[in-house]
């Protein structure tokens, strides 16, 4: 399993992706080549991000310090 893989995988599994985990990420895809499960398992992440099934840590500093408003309507 690839890293990419790895940490997607764990964050979906805790359902939170940390700082760490999403500056990994970010740096993986920009320096590594990548297939098709690497993709498709990251679009998996965003997908669980955008429906409120993880959190995230970088979000969530963003909240709390006033940088981020919650557009749910909660």
């Amino acid at each position: 399993m690839s890293k990419i893989c790895e940490l997607v995988q764990n964050s979906l599994e805790t359902g939170y992706l940390t700082l760490e985990a999403e500056q990994e990420l970010r740096r993986l895809l920009q320096t590594t080549k990548y297939g098709v499960s690497e993709l498709n398992i990251f679009a998996d992440l965003q997908y669980a991000g955008i429906q409120g099934l993880i959190r995230q840590e970088s979000r969530e500093l963003l909240e709390s310090q006033g940088g981020v408003q919650d557009l749910s309507g909660s």
